[in-house]
C-alpha cells in the first residue's frame, strides 16, 4: 500500500495560506503524500478561518459535504485546522459532524501522531493548546518553485486585542521570528526563482526581536540577491514608526502600497472596538504617509453596521474615505464573533437591512474614489509583475508596485516575469494597457 494521500483546502487570510504550506511540509516529512482532488485523497484537511461568520459557516458546510463523500469512501478521515479549530475545540466532534482531528494554529507538529491514533483507535483527537514559542522557526513551508510571490510570517499571533477579533484567542499572543531566520527562508526561496516576498503578521509593524525593528528587517530582506520587491501586511494604525515609513519611502524594493486598517471613520466607535486611535490621529497619519510618499497606494479594511453605531457616526466613515481617497478597500458587516470582548458586552443591535444599506452605500462611493485615482494612471508606464493568464485566455495579468492589477494582451511572458506596460484604459478594479517593452 502507498503512502497516504492529503487533499487540504485554505480559507481566509494569507496567513492561513502560510499555515498550509507549513503543514505541507510537516506531513510530507513524515511519508505523506498530496493530491489535488478530495475524491482522491485519504484524509482531508480544511484550513479554516474564524475571523468573519460567512466563513466559518463555509467551512461547516465543506464538512457536511465531505461527510458524505466519507460515507462512500471507507477509512477517509477528515481534520479542521486553524481558527476555526481553536475558536469551536470539541464542539466540532458534536453531533456526529464527521470531523477526526481538530488541530489549532500552534499544534501543527502534533499532526503525524494525531492521525495515527486516530487510524489505531478510531477514535477522534483534538490538539488546541496555544504556545507562547511557536512561530515553526525550522520548518521552511513546502512552497513550489516558480510561483511569483512567497508569504512569509515574521511573527504569530497578536496582542492587540481589538474587541470584535478572535484572532489573539485563536492564534495566541505576540511572538517574533529572529531575523536570521526570516532571511535565511527568503534567501532560499531566492534560489528557487521567487522574484518577490510578502512579510506576515497580524501586526507587521510591532515586529521587533531583541531590538531588532520591522523597518530593520525589510533592509535586510532588500539586500537579498534575487528578490526584487517586497510587501508586508498588515500594519497597525497605532503604532506605524516613522523608520518603516522611510524605508517603505526610501527603498526601490519596498512596494508602494500600504494596508492600513481603519475599521470605523468614529472616534466612539473605533473605543468601543480598541483600536486605541481616533479619526483624527488616524486621518493625519494617512495624510502623513501620502505627503512623504507621493506615488503611494492605500488599502484599508471597514466594518459597518458595529453595536450601537448611528447614521450620525456611520457618516463619519464615509467622510474619511473621501479624505483619504483609499484606492481599494476590504468592506464587511459586523458579525458577532463567540468569545470576544464585543459578543460580551455589546448587543448586536443594527438590523440586517441596515447593515446591508450602509455596506452598499459604503461600496458606491469606493468605487467612484477607485476609479477616479486609477484614472491617474492612464497613460502612465507601469512595472508589472506578471502572475499568469487573465479572465480571456489572450491576455495576461499581473501587479504593479502599488498592487493594482494590470491585465495586457498575451506577448509571451511567463509567471514571474516583468514587463514594462503602459496604461490605456482603467475600471475601478483593473488597470489596462499594452506591453512596451521587452520581458525582463
Amino acid at each position: 500500500m502507498g503512502a497516504a494521500k492529503v487533499y487540504i483546502e485554505t480559507y481566509g487570510c494569507q496567513m492561513n495560506e502560510y499555515d498550509s504550506e507549513i503543514v505541507r511540509r510537516v506531513l510530507t516529512g513524515n511519508g505523506y503524500d498530496f493530491t489535488d482532488t478530495p475524491e482522491d485523497a485519504d484524509i482531508i484537511f480544511l484550513n479554516t478561518c474564524a475571523v468573519r461568520a460567512n466563513a466559518q459557516r463555509k467551512v461547516l458546510q465543506r464538512i457536511d459535504l465531505f461527510k458524505k463523500l466519507k460515507g462512500r469512501k471507507q477509512g477517509l478521515l477528515i481534520g479542521v485546522l486553524g481558527c476555526v479549530a481553536q475558536n469551536l475545540k470539541t464542539e466540532l466532534f458534536n453531533s456526529g459532524i464527521g470531523v477526526d482531528v481538530v488541530a489549532g494554529p500552534d499544534s501543527y507538529r502534533t499532526l503525524p501522531e494525531l492521525l495515527r491514533r486516530v487510524q489505531e483507535t478510531k477514535e477522534t483527537r483534538c490538539a488546541t493548546t496555544l504556545s507562547v514559542e511557536e512561530t515553526y522557526s525550522d520548518l521552511f513551508p513546502a512552497q513550489q518553485s516558480g510561483k511569483v510571490n512567497a508569504w512569509v510570517a515574521v511573527m504569530r499571533g497578536c496582542d492587540n486585542f481589538c474587541s470584535f477579533c478572535v484572532v489573539p484567542y485563536t492564534r495566541g499572543r505576540e511572538r517574533c521570528r529572529a531575523p536570521d531566520n526570516i532571511i535565511e527562508e527568503i534567501t532560499a526561496l531566492a534560489a528557487k526563482g521567487y522574484k518577490q516576498v510578502t512579510l506576515l503578521g497580524q501586526n507587521v509593524n510591532s515586529y521587533k526581536y531583541e531590538g531588532f525593528t520591522f523597518a530593520q528587517l525589510i533592509s535586510a530582506v532588500s539586500r537579498i540577491e534575487g528578490i526584487r520587491r517586497i510587501r508586508f501586511t498588515s500594519p497597525h494604525p497605532k503604532d506605524f514608526p516613522d523608520d518603516l515609513l522611510e524605508v517603505v519611502a526610501d527603498n526601490d524594493k519596498v512596494c508602494k502600497h500600504i494596508h492600513l486598517p481603519l475599521q470605523s471613520g468614529n472616534t466612539r466607535i473605533l473605543q468601543m472596538m480598541n483600536r486605541t486611535y481616533s479619526k483624527e490621529e488616524y486621518l493625519a497619519l494617512a495624510h502623513r504617509m501620502r505627503e512623504r510618499i507621493g506615488n503611494l497606494a492605500l488599502t484599508t479594511d471597514i466594518i459597518v453596521g458595529f453595536p450601537t453605531e448611528t447614521r450620525e457616526e456611520y457618516e463619519d466613515t464615509l467622510d474619511v474615505m473621501r479624505q483619504v481617497e483609499f484606492d481599494a478597500a476590504f468592506m464587511f458587516k459586523y458579525s458577532e464573533r463567540a468569545g470576544t470582548a464585543a459578543a460580551q458586552k455589546y448587543p448586536d443591535d443594527i438590523s440586517a437591512a441596515e447593515k446591508t444599506d450602509r455596506i452598499t452605500r459604503l461600496v458606491d462611493l469606493q468605487r467612484s474614489i477607485s476609479l477616479e485615482r486609477n484614472q491617474r494612471h492612464l497613460n502612465e508606464t507601469y512595472d508589472v509583475l506578471v502572475e499568469g493568464t487573465a479572465r480571456k485566455p489572450d491576455q495576461l495579468r499581473g501587479r504593479n508596485d502599488e498592487n493594482k492589477i494590470v491585465v495586457f494582451p498575451d506577448n509571451g511572458a511567463q509567471a514571474g516575469d516583468f514587463v514594462n506596460v503602459r496604461i490605456e484604459e482603467v475600471t475601478p478594479n483593473t488597470l489596462i494597457g499594452v506591453a512596451v517593452q521587452p520581458v525582463t
